[in-house]
């Protein structure tokens, strides 16, 4: 019979395993906040525990790396009285969406750079694919449901996730040069554009049913301010 390998930190006094495991990954979170990558050495050190033990949480630092991911486990960003308005809806998943990039950047930098890297389990293994953001927009944009064809809602689902993650992020600042600030504002107003384009489309398209619930929406979408940029978009008419 096969015998299963079970977590040092499962086996044992628990509770001080899970402490010392506790320990050493906010120990690596105040590394990647300082701008280092964390080894599991300078981990122990930070954290004041010995290296032996360390390696036994974590026996490489890829192991610590994806430990320090951030524990994200909303189902839902909308509040309990989510508006019908998808723009509105999607306003509120995407300035929560980004905060928490913001917050966890340090985290969601060192899982990028892990995903890029050939390594066990690449790259579906890693918590940066479990989808999370994906689900999040889906839900936001359940109310198009009805207008845009699954697959069509689905592609835009999935392009508005590539404005938003910490991939857009990186770039921006690491490559194009804008600040932090500038940077969330060009996400969330790619996000807008790229839904208020849809839901253009969805209106335009001479197949499609429901017209008259989707142009009041488009229409209120047409101008969309931010605190620095304006982004006027085509107005859409009741003969479009």
């Amino acid at each position: 019979m096969m015998s299963m390998s079970i977590p040092y930190e499962l086996t044992g006094r628990t509770h001080q395993k899970a402490r010392s495991r506790n320990a050493l990954i906010a120990a690596a979170r105040q590394l990647l906040s300082e701008g280092m990558t964390p080894t599991v050495e300078r981990t122990a050190d930070r954290a004041a525990i010995s290296r032996t033990t360390a390696f036994r949480y974590f026996p490489n630092q890829r192991a610590l790396l994806v430990a320090t991911y951030p524990n994200i486990a909303e189902p839902s960003l909308l509040g309990p009285a989510a508006p019908d308005d998808p723009m509105a809806r999607l306003e509120a998943v995407t300035a929560e969406f980004t905060r928490q990039v913001l917050d966890y950047e340090p985290e969601l930098r060192a899982q990028l750079h892990l995903s890029l890297e050939p390594g066990p389990g690449q790259p579906d293994g890693l918590p940066l694919r479990q989808g999370r953001g994906i689900g999040w927009i889906e839900e936001a944009l359940s109310p198009l449901r009805k207008v845009i064809p699954q697959r069509e809602l689905y592609r835009l689902v999935l392009a508005i996730r590539a404005t938003l993650g910490i991939e857009a992020l990186v770039w921006l600042i690491d490559v194009a040069g804008v600040s932090r600030e500038e940077a969330i504002d060009i996400m969330r107003s790619s996000a807008r554009t790229l839904l208020r384009y849809a839901m253009a489309d969805a209106v335009a398209a001479p197949d499609r049913p429901l017209k008259a619930e989707i142009c009041p929406i488009v229409r209120s979408a047409t101008l969309i301010k931010t605190s620095q940029f304006t982004y006027p978009s085509t107005p859409v008419t009741d003969e479009t």
